[in-house]
């Protein structure tokens, strides 16, 4: 199989780089006050005349020749992808939506939609000849940044933060990953940053500040979700509704969209909607500014804690300007208040961050922004396992009874209201 990829281009200007530099924010718009990502071009033409779609095989590396992955490059898998895109009709019946889709993507081998990033990095980490990959996380990115290193015989180096769950530390160290903690969050890029200048690691995840994103390379497996959802549905959706912190898997989709656009796959497009914690895209938008806001907050604890961020990415305001997009917020109160709602009406069990889509849904519907006929796909990204705690806190405690049958037809009758 031979590779498409171009070219590496900034976002915003245009401007052509070379790998030594893919992983800084452009020079040029720095000087102009813009943080910007990268990203990797490919020859479109040659990929339309060579590709027939829908294409066969399984997972995300059915889609190869959209990574910058040279042919003869055995990719790193754990068998990412295929994850099933579900006609959630009883939440959809609550939130008034006849197509309500879940893209549950807790079915990736390390629970989370970043194994996609990472099967793709880490395959590029080892094109490039790496010998340690690194990333800054609070959780799931750390810990599939682990899993794809162990799984490529890699060393990995995760910085993080004191206060994320213990479940995640000890899901990143289970791979064999050395996970160092660092005082305040951007400190976990200056020193990763260092890390890769001085001693030739390869990132995974970003280090620029203000944040730029991810791993161009990497960014690109999230395309692959939006070429299952196509593939499932035969059909763009009116909206894909994504948890965004920085932007990886919103823009990453959203390249998915614009790139079966030039293949003249489908024509259509879906409008790209941000849910967020704090608000940063939503206040971009609503002011019609030409970056991303940074919010003055005097905290980011949240309990959505993998996408507390005080401020966006300019690639993912970029997403949702291309797809005339929205931004709606989530508190702490409503993703807790739908990870019981989705967990009891649909089976599904995903973190905070991952119900705040179906919250953003939620508000927007209301709003009228989204018909109740109109079909919406929100992305559940990672699962609740990953952080227990929160859920336990609102959880009531187990019950006990003696062995005996009247105790237990008390005990639901009275406290649950059970009917036998």
């Amino acid at each position: 199989m031979i590779h498409y990829y171009n070219d590496i281009k900034c976002i915003n200007c245009g401007r052509i780089t070379d790998e030594r530099n893919i992983f800084n924010k452009c020079p040029e718009c720095t000087k102009k006050g813009y943080a910007v990502n990268y990203s990797v071009e490919y020859d479109y033409n040659k990929l339309e005349r060579d590709i027939n779609w829908p294409i066969s095989g399984k997972g995300i590396w059915k889609y190869k020749s959209f990574f910058a992955i040279k042919g003869e490059i055995e990719p790193v898998t754990l068998m990412e992808g295929d994850t099933p895109l579900i006609h959630v009709k009883k939440l959809g019946e609550y939130l008034k939506l006849n197509n309500l889709y879940i893209k549950d993507e807790t079915r990736n081998p390390t629970w989370s939609y970043k194994d996609r990033l990472c099967s793709v990095a880490v395959t590029r980490a080892i094109q490039n000849g790496a010998k340690v990959i690194t990333a800054s996380s609070t959780g799931n990115h750390g810990a599939s940044a682990a899993a794809y290193a162990a799984a490529a015989g890699l060393k990995c180096v995760v910085f993080t933060t004191p206060d994320i769950p213990q479940t995640m530390k000890t899901l990143m160290k289970s791979y064999g990953a050395i996970v160092v903690t660092v005082p305040k969050p951007e400190d976990r890029w200056k020193v990763m940053r260092e890390s890769v200048k001085k001693f030739g690691w390869f990132p995974v995840s970003g280090y620029e500040s203000p944040a730029i994103g991810s791993n161009p390379y990497g960014i690109d497996g999230y395309k692959t979700i939006t070429f299952e959802i196509y593939e499932t549905l035969n059909m763009m959706p009116d909206f894909i509704v994504a948890p965004t912190a920085y932007g990886d898997g919103l823009y990453g989709m959203w390249k998915g969209v614009k790139e079966l656009n030039k293949l003249n796959i489908t024509t259509s497009h879906p409008t790209m909607i941000a849910s967020e914690a704090f608000g940063s895209y939503k206040e971009s938008l609503a002011n019609n500014e030409l970056k991303p806001v940074s919010l003055n907050l005097e905290s980011i604890k949240s309990k959505s804690f993998s996408i507390a961020t005080k401020r966006g990415t300019f690639q993912g305001l970029t997403a949702l300007r291309e797809s005339n997009g929205l931004a709606e917020v989530s508190n702490d109160s409503e993703t807790m208040k739908m990870q019981k709602l989705l967990s009891s009406k649909e089976g599904i069990f995903a973190e905070a961050a991952s119900l705040t889509p179906l919250v953003a849904i939620s508000k927007l519907r209301e709003k009228g922004e989204i018909d109740e006929n109109e079909s919406v796909v929100a992305i559940i990204t990672s699962t609740g396992l990953k952080d227990i705690e929160s859920t336990s806190e609102l959880t009531s405690k187990v019950d006990t009874i003696n062995p005996d049958i009247i105790e237990l037809e008390d005990l639901l009758t009275t406290k649950y209201k059970m009917s036998l």
